[in-house]
């Protein structure tokens, strides 16, 4: 650049000029003093527009809804989760998204333990207050005396519980399997008097009210191949019912004492599931003798209500329990696999005979137990 030629004024410069004149007047008024050396800032303020306030409300507006979309979510997830690593809860039928639920208790084998599976399927549903009713699913011979009055009795405990937490009734409806004697008709009375209540499948076997104490003399085997039972006892009666002992009068009486009692048990449960057959003293003077009966014999005995199906059984629970069908979700509960179930393509199966049961065969026990067999095959119900 020549340093004759003449300056030319700076726009950009002559702007800023006049922004810090102004500035440098305002703080040069009476009322505004001058402040030595301070530096000057520009605030430059916008006005908000009716646009970004719509926006800003939209965007409120589907915080919200999101919000409570993600409660309703978390809750439906709640609704499906397994708390619980020992039972499975699974779909069996109706609406998959409906709070309202049937559960259905599913009793099968021989009824062996006490707390075993079909309790932690009562304790689940106890813990669930969705569950509005239960279906009783039964396909079971029977079993031990102890384990069927064990289920028996907290069948009426959740019932009684559930309508206590509840203040309305609990329906609980029985279906029969291949299957529901002696002790599987024992644990079905816990339905209590209610009217059509219990379904049996057109094929079903029930009935066998009677307790039974397996017991076997093989002494006279024993005998003749020299062989002396030289057991130490703390008294005569100690090992009566033994197989390896001759029967005396004694102990015939006392076993059957015992199994006396225990029938007496089993007539009062039965009186309190269907007061009108005991009342009944014809149907009564069948039914004690211990037979099995056909589902037809069995309704015509009044020992069940109607014949019919699962599905029939769960539709009356729900009529029961003041529901609707297309708002309803029936559910069942399995027992979990572990890896080698998972690893083999279904359930591993345990070993056929299990030690604990061959040896508790050995000892004198009341069966609710429909067969000719002792028990020794394991069941893990």
């Amino acid at each position: 650049m020549d340093p004759n030629d003449p300056i030319l004024p700076d726009s950009s410069t002559d702007a800023s000029s006049k922004q810090s004149a102004a500035v440098t007047a305002y703080y040069a008024s009476p009322t505004n003093p001058p402040v030595a050396n301070a530096p000057y800032r520009v605030v430059l303020e916008q006005r908000s527009t009716l646009l970004r306030k719509a926006i800003l409300l939209l965007l409120i507006i589907a915080l919200g809804v999101s919000v409570m979309i993600n409660f309703g979510v978390i809750a439906q997830y709640h609704s499906y989760v397994q708390t619980d690593p020992e039972i499975l809860e699974k779909l069996q039928s109706g609406a998959p998204k409906a709070t309202d639920k049937i559960a259905v208790i599913t009793v099968r084998g021989a009824i062996l333990n006490s707390d075993g599976f079909v309790k932690k399927q009562i304790d689940r549903v106890r813990k669930d207050d969705d569950v509005q009713g239960i279906v009783l699913r039964v396909d079971s011979p029977g079993g031990t005396v102890t384990a069927s009055h064990y289920i028996y009795h907290h069948l009426k405990e959740l019932q009684r519980q559930k309508e206590a937490d509840n203040g309305k009734e609990f329906p609980m409806v029985v279906s029969m399997g291949s299957i529901a004697a002696s002790g599987g008709y024992y644990v079905s009375m816990a339905v209590g008097a209610a009217e059509d209540t219990i379904f049996a499948e057109e094929t079903t076997w029930t009935g066998s009210i009677g307790v039974v104490i397996p017991s076997y003399d093989i002494s006279g085997f024993l005998e003749k191949h020299n062989i002396v039972d030289h057991s130490y006892v703390s008294g005569d009666l100690k090992q009566m019912g033994s197989p390896t002992q001759k029967r005396t009068a004694i102990a015939n009486a006392k076993l059957q004492q015992l199994v006396d009692e225990s029938f007496a048990g089993f007539q009062a449960v039965v009186a309190y599931g269907r007061p009108k057959v005991v009342a009944d003293k014809k149907s009564m003077a069948e039914i004690v003798t211990g037979q099995i009966f056909t589902a037809k014999q069995a309704q015509t005995l009044g020992l069940v209500d109607r014949l019919g199906y699962l599905e029939d059984a769960v539709n009356r629970s729900i009529d029961l329990a003041g529901l609707h069908a297309e708002n309803v979700r029936v559910v069942r509960y399995d027992k979990p696999e572990s890896f080698l179930d998972r690893a083999l393509g279904g359930q591993a199966r345990g070993p056929l005979f299990d030690v604990s049961a061959l040896l508790d065969m050995t000892a004198p026990r009341a069966y609710y137990l429909c067969t000719w067999l002792p028990t020794i095959i394991s069941n893990r119900n």
